[in-house]
């Protein structure tokens, strides 16, 4: 028998249309997935990635354990240097996906009495890792530096501080004023934290992310970078001190009783990291990106969309009923442009979440968005 209290919560789910399904969309133009430059498909990249492999003499499919029992294959520190250089950051350490790493930095660095001040849009998995801390966290009004100012004024000076955002949001698409949020946290002595899951391989010079394009990576406390997104692969890392990686690979949870990632893998990242070196879709990419937004107003769509430079671009339409119709008859006409539903946002927040890619071409582009017009 299903326990009782656990078929309620999914009924409920299903009363209000929120109740997640698996589905697939093979066949449909992709506005939906984050293989922003199209890495994960790239046959160049999986015939020099197992030439590295061969190479390299590894002839094993799994880790075999921990990276601090068996599973430290001669491929990682390989990587992590290469991260090192890239990033330009004296350390880096490997995890085996964003929401790992987000769970073992944050469950492990705040200590009892620290402070954690993150922005209310955060992501999921940074919230969990907040919630394994021992730190008090509080929340700040949406990109609002005066309302986190107003929070970091009532903290006492002898207390230490975490900041945690987003260089791009993951359900908004848009970004924070990262040189004024770094000019704050230097003002009241608290260490940054910033997420770049969904700038990595779409801002800066070679993809290198929106910190970097700044020119303020080496004022930060930390950074988080993925590799499921514009890399096209799998896995994650932090940016940080060597002291901070070190504490890490001695206190963070998440990382020591984990099988470290195979080492195709990691073979893999290597391989997309030399191919931002010279590839043309990060340009491509940022073309598809103004022309989305050019289409935008030439169908007058501009009050129904968040402002975002980024990859990511969310129509709001409030209500999942709504929300799940139009996204329907998307797919129904070739298109892959998925729901996000609340509880995931906000209700009245509901919204189609664009994701735009260096292999969509304007033609998909102005037909989708001409689709849109006719259901808002």
């Amino acid at each position: 028998m299903f326990p009782k209290k656990l078929q309620q919560k999914l009924n409920k789910r299903n009363d209000n249309n929120s109740l997640r399904q698996l589905e697939g969309y093979d066949n449909l133009i992709d506005f939906s997935s984050n293989d922003y430059l199209g890495f994960s498909k790239s046959k160049h990249i999986y015939t020099r990635t197992q030439r590295l492999l061969k190479n390299s003499k590894i002839e094993q499919n799994g880790a075999t354990g921990s990276r601090l029992l068996s599973g430290s294959h001669q491929l990682y520190p390989i990587l992590e240097n290469t991260l090192c250089t890239f990033h330009n950051s004296d350390s880096a350490l490997v995890y085996n996906s964003g929401y790992n790493a987000n769970l073992g930095v944050f469950s492990s660095v705040p200590q009892r009495g620290d402070i954690i001040l993150y922005d209310e849009y955060i992501h999921a998995s940074i919230r969990d890792g907040i919630t394994m801390s021992n730190a008090k966290s509080y929340k700040y009004k949406h990109h609002d530096l005066k309302n986190l100012e107003t929070l970091l004024k009532r903290i006492k000076t002898d207390v230490e501080i975490y900041i945690v955002t987003e260089s791009v949001f993951s359900m908004d698409g848009d970004s924070p004023d990262l040189i004024a949020l770094v000019n704050l946290c230097e003002t009241y002595h608290a260490h940054l934290i910033v997420d770049e899951a969904h700038a990595i391989g779409v801002f800066g010079k070679h993809g290198k992310g929106l910190i970097q394009e700044l020119g303020i990576e080496k004022q930060l406390f930390a950074r988080i970078i993925t590799f499921g997104k514009a890399l096209g692969g799998h896995g994650a890392a932090i940016l940080g001190s060597k002291p901070l990686k070190e504490y890490l690979i001695n206190f963070s949870r998440p990382f020591i009783y984990t099988t470290a990632l195979s080492p195709h893998s990691v073979a893999t990242i290597l391989i997309a990291y030399g191919e931002l070196l010279d590839t043309t879709a990060i340009e491509k990419l940022r073309q598809k990106v103004l022309f989305f937004k050019a289409e935008i107003k030439t169908f007058k769509l501009q009050e129904h969309f968040i402002n975002s430079h980024s990859a990511i671009h969310c129509c709001i339409l409030p209500g999942n009923n709504k929300v799940k119709t139009m996204s329907k008859k998307l797919q129904q006409n070739g298109f892959n442009v998925k729901p996000i539903l609340s509880p995931t946002v906000p209700e009245g927040q509901e919204r189609l979440r664009f994701c735009l890619h260096a292999y969509n071409s304007e033609k998909e582009i102005t037909t989708v968005l001409s689709l849109l017009t006719t259901g808002i």
